[in-house]
Formats: C-alpha cells, sequence, structure tokens
C-alpha cells in the first residue's frame, strides 16, 4: 500500500468503534479534505490488528467501476456479491455514499444483519438530513473531518521530506496563502495549487449545489457567495446581507437569503459560529460569524494575497478546534466579547481569545491588528 500521512487525531476518535457492528461511523467533510485516505488509514491499521485483507471491502462511489450505481438495489447487488463468501465480521467502506438514492435503507440492512462494521463518508450536510436521521437515530456516530490544520500541515510536509521554513511566522504565511487540501502539497507552485483548488471549488458546484432546487435566481447565489466568502469572520445577518444586496439593485427575500447560506453550509464551504450570550445562557439568533471550510476558498477566488490577521487567525483557530471535536460558539456578556467559548462532550468548557501578539504597540487591547493588512 501506498505510503499514508496518518491523521492521528481522527483515528484516535474512530478506533474505539472499529470492531462496532451495531454503529455505523459517519466520516464528513468537505470534498477532497482527506476522507477516503483515513477509510484506507482505518483499513491499514485492521491489517495489523490480524483482520484478513478479504474481510475489508471497498466501494468508492465516486470512482469507477462504481461511479454511475444511482439505486439502492444496484448497491445492495454489489455489497452481497462483494461479501456472500466471507466468513466473520466484514469490514464494509462506502466511498461518498450520497450519490445512491436511498442509501440508508441499504446501510441499515445490512447493519442489521450483524456481522457488518460499517463506514460510510460523504461531502455534503445532506447525508445526515432527513431520512438518514430519522431511519438511524441512534445507530450511527457521526465524525467530522477538517482539512489540513496547522500542524497537520508541517507534520505531512515533513512525512513528504518536503521543506519546511524553520520560521513558524513564515510558514504559517505559506498554509495561509496555499491551504489545507491534502494534495496542493504535491504541487510546487503557488499558481498551481491555486488551479488545484478552483477545481475543488467548481467540484462542489457541480455535484454538491448546482442541483438543488432552492436555487432559483444563480446571480443571487453567486453574489451571496462572494460576499460571505470575502467577508469571513465579519458579524454576519440574514437582514444585513439582504441590505446589501438591495443597495445593488436586488430585491431578495430573507428566506432565499437563508436557503443561500444554509446551501453553501450544507457544501461544506462555510461554517457557522453563532453568539451566545453567557448572561442569559441562550444563542443571539442574527449575530453569528460565518468562517470558511479552508482558506484557500478566498484566496482562489481574490486578485491579491494581502492577508488581513484578524480574520484569518480566527478562521485558522477556529478550524482547529473544530478538527478535535469541539462545540464552538462566540462569547458575549453586555459589550464585551470573547473569540471562542469551547465546550467538549461533558460540557467542560474554555475561552479563547485569538490574538497574534499581545506585547506590540501595533496591535490594540484585544490583540488585532491595527496596522495595514501585509502583502506577499
Amino acid at each position: 500500500m501506498k505510503q499514508i500521512y496518518f491523521r492521528e487525531k481522527y483515528l484516535r476518535k474512530i478506533r474505539g468503534f472499529y470492531h462496532d457492528t451495531e454503529m455505523i461511523k459517519v466520516i464528513t467533510g468537505v470534498r477532497r479534505c482527506g476522507k477516503s485516505t483515513l477509510l484506507k488509514m482505518i483499513a491499514e491499521e485492521l491489517l495489523q490488528v490480524g483482520i484478513k485483507k478479504e474481510n475489508i471491502i471497498f466501494i468508492n462511489l465516486d470512482k469507477r467501476p462504481y461511479s454511475r450505481v444511482g439505486h439502492p438495489e444496484v448497491l445492495e447487488e454489489i455489497i452481497d456479491e462483494e461479501t456472500q463468501y466471507i466468513n466473520g465480521t466484514k469490514y464494509l467502506f462506502i466511498d461518498e455514499v450520497q450519490n445512491v438514492k436511498d442509501f440508508e435503507r441499504v446501510i441499515n440492512s445490512f447493519r442489521e444483519e450483524g456481522d457488518f462494521s460499517i463506514f460510510i463518508t460523504g461531502s455534503n450536510s445532506y447525508l445526515l438530513s432527513g431520512d438518514l436521521v430519522t431511519k438511524l437515530t441512534g445507530r450511527y456516530i457521526e465524525f467530522p473531518m477538517t482539512t489540513l490544520t496547522f500542524d497537520e500541515y508541517v507534520g505531512m510536509k515533513k512525512f513528504l521530506n518536503l521543506e519546511v521554513n524553520p520560521n513558524s511566522d513564515q510558514e504559517l504565511i505559506h498554509y495561509i496563502l496555499e491551504g489545507g487540501f491534502p494534495l496542493t502539497l504535491q504541487y510546487q507552485s503557488l499558481e498551481d495549487k491555486r488551479l488545484y483548488v478552483s477545481s475543488v471549488v467548481d467540484e462542489i458546484y457541480d455535484k454538491d449545489i448546482k442541483k438543488n432546487k432552492k436555487i432559483r435566481k444563480k446571480n443571487i447565489f453567486e453574489k451571496v457567495q462572494t460576499y460571505i466568502v470575502n467577508n469571513f469572520g465579519a458579524t454576519t445577518s440574514v437582514n444585513a446581507l439582504c441590505d446589501y444586496l438591495k443597495k445593488n439593485g436586488d430585491n431578495v427575500s430573507k428566506i432565499t437569503v437563508y436557503n443561500y447560506l444554509k446551501i453553501l453550509e450544507n457544501a461544506k464551504i462555510i461554517s457557522k459560529c453563532e453568539r451566545f450570550d453567557m448572561k442569559s445562557k441562550k444563542s443571539l439568533n442574527g449575530e453569528e460569524k460565518y468562517y470558511l471550510t479552508d482558506l484557500s476558498f478566498y484566496f482562489v477566488k481574490n486578485t491579491d494575497n494581502r492577508i488581513n490577521y484578524g480574520p484569518v487567525l480566527e478562521n485558522i483557530v477556529y478550524n482547529y478546534l473544530k478538527s478535535l471535536g469541539y462545540n464552538i460558539s462566540i462569547g458575549k456578556i453586555g459589550k464585551l466579547e470573547v473569540d471562542f467559548i469551547i465546550r467538549n462532550l461533558v460540557n467542560d468548557y474554555a475561552y479563547i481569545q485569538v490574538a497574534r501578539t499581545i506585547d506590540n504597540d501595533n496591535y490594540d487591547e484585544n490583540g488585532k491588528n491595527i496596522t495595514e493588512e501585509r502583502e506577499y
């Protein structure tokens, strides 16, 4: 098997469920973030503990010979053919399972047989909506995945014997401008990396967005997308977006803007972070921020390389915290605000303020850069 950079933070979360035949393991994340490779990592670890190769079955519904499979009956036949002569627990890996209509019925039927440990991946939030949630409630565990965080970016470069700048600030700049899609590391020039990310954006639009029937005005949708990508990390509301569009000659209903934002969320382009009032212990509607799933989405859509460190560093920290599995919100009490409140599954929590430095006259009391943006 080809050498793989093992993303330990995700494997650590999933290992306890490798042999669990009751729970379906659902790995979600933006396209090309590394979900397929994570399945290979899991399979490699299964082989290392003595699971026979024939007991590990891979079905990638985005690639030949399975890319045209669209009906549940066909998927069921394929799984039957692949597993009928296998004894013992079967470890079934299905990549991009949302490509098959009503896949949840098929997956659940094999789960109920009791000798399948099932792992599935999907690239949009429709995977965990509607009938799947209804039919599989209590029978699946979701493992959200992000693109490479900065520590993984550096770790993977070392693994691939690529040059890592000894100055961590300079290496961080490379990470910011290049983004965290793993395959960008196989390209040398920034231009080639950007072309690759652009192809990922096109793939997301083609496979996860274009077919959505709620997009009735493509030009308005594109304006909403451009606005939210260009203003990542800023306080945003549906009302503010409607006002912005109206000033530019587009009268759009709030429900339309809301739906378009939800489509971008479901396609894993953006992630919403709600404000939390620390006094009333309630979420504050209409005062959320949106962060990019990967910073390269911003730079590939813009013509300059200026880095606005305020939202950029917040975005990096936000994605890092997401990769660790925390629930994240923006903390507010009166006029005071903390960048993030994080909680784990047992409701331990911490407050996090993001700053580039706190001992420089060029930064305000919150550590936010008050000098000009830097250009590279």
